[in-house]
């Protein structure tokens, strides 16, 4: 059931993060807010997954209820309707996804269909991409795992079910199957490098981490782009935008 009174309280402490001097960083933020929540009589943020956007001073949501944007200038909370967007309950695996692009566009998954739903960063408008899969025509492909990959230039997808890695082309057209080295189990959710991560040349971190209600795994790709090595580790120094709560009852 829907909150908004908690959804407002949590929404705009994120949003007050992004304009203060130093930010905050999203699993602090997190805290916070579960903190200033048990404070303001138990509120709570929805279970979810949210992405902050500090440049356009937004807070995006996605719950099962559909996709939510906050902006510090307004006091209300926008929906933004997803045509034809499908889902199927979380008994089966995880949330679909949002992430957000370099332009600042977010983009939503499907946990049981291999479609996108990009919204225009400055309009809201939103288009509809089915993917054109290049392998496993023959399954359920959806998506609980979405980031944006510096690295490839383009959006990363995981399924949940088939612990499969997918490159989305920058024009959401096609989805190409990377190939790993082993499957990624139950994956809710992807966090990549940073474009500043990729330009420390010693850097040893994962090129990708993904978590899972079972642990995290880290993702190393090949040079092309186009294979990795999956192994079962968990990554700590990137922030997963994911309501931890509901993970753990996974």
């Amino acid at each position: 059931m829907w909150n908004g009174n908690a959804f407002v309280a949590g929404a705009f402490f994120l949003a007050a993060c992004i304009v203060s001097i130093g930010g905050c960083e999203i699993g602090a933020a997190s805290r916070q807010a579960a903190t200033t929540a048990r404070d303001a009589q138990q509120v709570q943020l929805p279970h979810g997954r949210y992405q902050i956007d500090p440049e356009r001073h937004r807070v995006w949501f996605l719950t099962q209820e559909g996709v939510f944007v906050y902006d510090v200038s307004r006091p209300e909370r926008v929906a933004v309707s997803l045509p034809g967007w499908v889902t199927v309950d979380t008994f089966y695996g995880c949330l679909p996804d949002l992430a957000l692009g370099p332009n600042g566009e977010a983009v939503i998954t499907s946990n049981s269909l291999p479609t996108l739903w990009r919204i225009d960063p400055d309009t809201l408008a939103v288009s509809v991409h089915p993917l054109l899969l290049d392998t496993d025509t023959d399954k359920d492909v959806g998506f609980s795992g979405l980031a944006y990959s510096p690295q490839h230039g383009a959006f990363l997808a995981a399924s949940y079910s088939l612990g499969s890695l997918w490159r989305i082309d920058p024009l959401y057209r096609t989805a190409q199957k990377i190939s790993l080295s082993a499957p990624i189990p139950g994956a809710c959710g992807l966090a990549a490098q940073s474009r500043s991560s990729l330009q420390q040349a010693l850097s040893r971190r994962a090129d990708l981490c993904v978590r899972t209600p079972h642990g995290g795994w880290t993702v190393v790709f090949a040079p092309d782009g186009l294979s990795a090595y999956v192994s079962a580790a968990p990554c700590t120094d990137r922030p997963w935008p994911l309501d931890a709560g509901w993970l753990k009852g996974k």
